[in-house]
């Protein structure tokens, strides 16, 4: 199997993934997997349906958004893609969803608050969302411009401790070491995002979760002397 056709065959996983999680119905979201030895990426073609989806639709590109295999058009959100990969160089694969509770938070243009310990244990924060995309912005290479209002969101925070996003007004971005690890934290952003959803329903000023638990929770599981799991284990 050469290296194109295993990062095809990757590529068609994660969105297979994607779709037997729910987070993805009909054509909606698309996974990307990059090579980056290589320079390609691989990445679910625009408007084919999960169903019928195969590990040969896969488009590939390089990172400059030439198609370098492939018959099918690559995903609209190609882009948005390699404008992450270009700026995030220690990531492996993207995800990007319209699942409902996440998308619901981009759309009202909140960012998920961290309420308790089941979020502190994926991240430190808040999951940030972007600010509203401008007329201009839609107007032009809008799918660009996603990815660098992704891009300001980072300026003043870290990519590797918090490797999810929502775009105001469109939906949540997930990016991982591995593409695997992007398409788990996809599902974590819509199980976060649904949670949190459901207690402000319950209790509508219900408080931030306090630091102490945030920062015992992130770290037994992050910090340098994690200890949740068999990770190190004799």
């Amino acid at each position: 199997m050469n290296n194109i056709t295993n990062l095809k065959r990757v590529a068609w996983e994660c969105n297979r993934e994607l779709f037997s999680l729910g987070l993805a119905i009909r054509t909606f979201g698309n996974a990307s997997v990059i090579d980056r030895k290589a320079g390609i990426v691989a990445i679910k073609p625009s408007g084919v349906p999960y169903e019928s989806l195969r590990a040969e639709d896969m488009a590939v590109i390089d990172l400059d958004n030439n198609v370098v295999e492939g018959n099918l058009r690559p995903s609209s959100d190609t882009k948005t893609h390699t404008l992450l990969y270009r700026n995030f160089p220690e990531i492996g694969g993207v995800v990007h969803t319209h699942s409902p509770y996440a998308v619901a938070w981009s759309q009202a243009g909140r960012a998920i608050p961290i309420l308790g310990t089941t979020h502190a244990d994926y991240l430190a924060t808040d999951i940030p969302c972007t600010e509203g995309v401008s007329d201009d912005a839609v107007k032009g290479d809008y799918e660009e411009e996603t990815g660098n209002q992704i891009l300001k969101v980072f300026t003043s925070r870290s990519f590797k401790e918090i490797p999810m996003v929502l775009v105001a007004c469109h939906g949540p971005f997930a990016w991982g070491e591995t593409p695997e690890k992007a398409v788990e934290h996809a599902y974590m952003i819509e199980e976060l995002a649904r949670i949190a959803f459901l207690t402000l329903q319950i209790r509508p000023d219900t408080p931030r979760l306090k630091q102490a638990l945030i920062d015992r929770h992130f770290e037994r599981k992050h910090g340098k002397d994690a200890y949740y799991g068999q990770k190190g284990k004799s």
